[in-house]
């Protein structure tokens, strides 16, 4: 059977730039930046894109293309008798695990998105905004349904396969995406005090920027780019022999940067035009910002298109992140795609009550300490992708012929690629040590370790 495969390089930037952008770029990074102080933090993220998170995803591209097969069929063709293949496990159990929790906020998001469309959530008071945010998380049958929707959402486009579903709707839904975006800006730059916010997000202060906050940028430079759970090695193997990965890795990076980087000029200016806190966590998006949208003019209509903005976002994540498992079963068990999605869907939603419940009905249910959902969380944030990326980074660096290597990148030297040298450097060296830091500080161990040595 012939394999699928993306038909341009547009197609090719949309969905893995899709991929990467998601809930990380328009909800968590704009806190993140929030809580560590603006400016000074996002340079240092930007440096740990350039020194991490281009070379791995370059390196994903690399595996995937290079075996023409899924995250863990790479490794078995790559690495035959050897136990890489194990590295393709922990990438397709982190996809996995994500989708079955990511669910529940991407399902909180469209709870949302309704409620703008309707009028329902301007009219409520901002006083009330808390406590009614906190209603939609704890309640049953709600935020269930919307998880509902968006995992049908979600297999629609991934049954039609790469060219006719993932690619078709990313060249539809990156370009509303960035639409809706400048139009937001425009109007969040316009606002009487806004200067403060573009302060905020482009004047460093070192002095506001602690250590944690340098760990917390360097683990989010790399999973900002959906490395470590097999997405762009799945991509990779769709790419045609024609593409130059270096030159698609750095345009979905910067793809990537330049979306999260407009997201806080959306939301920053705003915040700071109508007096509120930049550094309220995940709550900037949910609580604070609807209470801007009520004394913003014309708010009602921006706030709308702000949901429906993010709610782009969360589906072109989720498509990537089931196409993982599902390109997986499909090639491994030779299970038909539609049957497969449709099975597969059916599980991770079944699997993402558990996580819903545990928000409110199940919430005294805990396993060390964690619900189900801070559970699912924790296990794929602070193990599971961190220990994928760093054995694509083990792997690239020491494990492939650097002659194989490079004859994927030059495309069988046909073309140029500069720093060749540095880029083996960065997955020997480079990438392993920063994930290795993020993995320990995650596990909570390199406080101790600092403590032994101090």
């Amino acid at each position: 059977m012939k394999r699928d495969s993306f038909g341009s390089k547009l197609g090719i930037i949309a969905a893995a730039a899709g991929s990467a952008i998601g809930l990380g770029n328009i909800w968590k990074f704009p806190y993140i930046v929030g809580e560590n102080g603006g400016a000074a933090f996002i340079l240092v993220y930007l440096v740990f894109i350039a020194l991490i998170g281009i070379p791995l995803m370059t390196s994903e591209f690399v595996i995937g293309r290079r075996a023409k097969k899924n995250a863990i069929g790479s490794f078995k063709e790559l690495a035959p008798n050897t136990p890489w293949w194990l590295a393709g496990v922990t990438g397709v159990l982190a996809a996995f695990i994500i989708l079955s929790f990511y669910l529940v906020v991407a399902g909180w998001v469209f709870a949302y998105v309704a409620k703008a469309i309707t009028g329902k959530l301007i009219t409520i008071a901002p006083e009330n905004l808390g406590s009614y945010f906190d209603g939609l998380t704890t309640s049953v049958g709600e935020p269930i349904f919307w998880s509902f929707v968006v995992m049908a959402l979600t297999a629609f486009i991934v049954v039609a396969g790469i060219q006719k579903g993932i690619e078709k709707y990313s060249k539809i839904l990156m370009p509303v995406l960035l639409v809706l975006l400048v139009v937001l800006m425009g109007r969040s730059l316009t606002l009487e005090g806004a200067s403060k916010g573009l302060e905020f997000l482009f004047k460093p202060d070192f002095s506001q920027l602690k250590m944690k906050g340098v760990l917390e940028a360097l683990g989010h430079a790399f999973f900002s780019l959906s490395l470590g759970m097999g997405t762009m090695i799945t991509y990779g193997s769709y790419i045609g022999k024609k593409q130059n990965l270096s030159q698609i890795a750095l345009q979905v990076s910067i793809a990537d940067t330049l979306i999260a980087l407009m997201a806080g000029v959306v939301i920053f200016p705003a915040v700071f035009a109508f007096g509120f806190e930049p550094e309220v966590g995940p709550a900037l998006i949910f609580i604070t910002l609807p209470a801007v949208f009520q004394v913003m003019p014309f708010g009602a209509i921006f706030e709308t298109l702000f949901f429906i903005l993010i709610g782009i976002a969360t589906i072109t994540s989720t498509i990537s992140i089931l196409e993982v498992i599902v390109a997986y079963f499909t090639e491994e068990f030779n299970i038909g795609r539609k049957k497969a999605t449709i099975v597969l869907s059916t599980i991770l939603f079944m699997f993402s009550i558990p996580n819903s419940l545990s928000m409110g009905k199940w919430s005294g249910f805990t396993i060390f300490g964690k619900t189900i959902f801070g559970v699912s969380d924790f296990v794929s944030s602070n193990i599971l992708l961190p220990l994928g990326g760093l054995c694509v980074a083990l792997f690239i660096g020491w494990a492939m012929k650097p002659k194989d290597i490079k004859d994927e990148l030059t495309n069988e030297g046909t073309i140029e690629v500069k720093s060749f040298n540095w880029y083996l450097i960065a997955n020997k060296i480079v990438a392993p040590v920063g994930i290795t830091l993020v993995l320990l500080s995650g596990l909570g161990l390199l406080d101790k370790i600092m403590e032994l040595i101090g």
